[in-house]
C-alpha cells in the first residue's frame, strides 16, 4: 500500500515554550499535549491527532548543518486550501520578521519561513488539477518571485487548491 500523505513532523527544538509560542502565532496551531520538554501541536482543521511534535534538547544545542556541511531535512511544506488563506497566512511569519522568501514553482505558489531554530518551513497553495495548463506545467523548470494578487486574479482567491493533485478530485 503507497504511501498517502505525511501524518506529523518532529523537530528537535532549544526551548520548546518559545517553539510553541512560535508556530501559535506564526500558524495558528494549537497544543493538543505537553510534558515537560516536549509539546504536541495541530493546525487549525486538522483531523491528525498532531500535526507537530516538538522535543526540547537545551539552550546548548548547536544548529543544524544541513544543507551546508551535512545531509539532512531542508525544510516541511504545509498546504492550504485558498490563496485567500495563503495571503491571511503569509502576514504573521512577515510581521515576526521570519519570512524568508516567496515563490512561484508555476503549480505550487510557496511562501518560506524560519522557526526560532532556524529550521525552515513552507506554506503552499497548488494549481488544482483542472486549472493546469501546458504552459503551467512547464513553467516548473524556473522559480520566480511570488506575486500573490496576480495569481488570485488568475486562479481566484477562494480556489480550493490541490483537487486532484495532493487530495482526491
Amino acid at each position: 500500500m503507497p504511501v498517502q500523505r505525511l501524518n506529523h513532523a518532529v523537530l528537535y527544538v532549544r526551548d520548546v515554550e518559545a517553539s510553541i509560542a512560535f508556530y501559535r502565532e506564526a500558524l495558528g496551531f494549537d497544543m493538543v499535549m505537553s510534558m515537560p520538554g516536549a509539546a504536541f501541536l495541530q493546525a487549525p482543521g486538522s483531523s491528525n491527532d498532531h500535526d507537530l511534535g516538538l522535543f526540547q534538547i537545551g539552550p546548548a544545542a548547536a544548529p543544524s548543518p544541513a544543507g551546508r556541511t551535512s545531509v539532512g531535512l531542508y525544510h516541511l511544506a504545509w498546504e492550504v486550501d485558498t490563496l485567500e488563506e495563503l495571503e491571511r497566512v503569509r502576514a504573521k511569519p512577515a510581521e515576526l520578521g521570519a519570512l524568508v522568501g516567496a515563490s512561484d514553482h508555476s503549480t505550487t505558489k510557496a511562501l518560506y519561513a524560519r522557526d526560532p531554530d532556524g529550521l525552515e518551513f513552507e506554506v503552499s497553495w497548488l494549481v488544482p488539477a483542472a486549472l493546469l495548463t501546458e504552459e503551467t506545467l512547464a513553467g516548473r523548470t524556473r522559480v520566480r518571485p511570488l506575486d500573490l494578487d496576480a495569481d488570485i486574479r488568475r486562479y481566484g482567491a477562494r480556489t480550493r487548491g490541490g483537487v486532484g493533485v495532493s487530495i482526491p478530485a
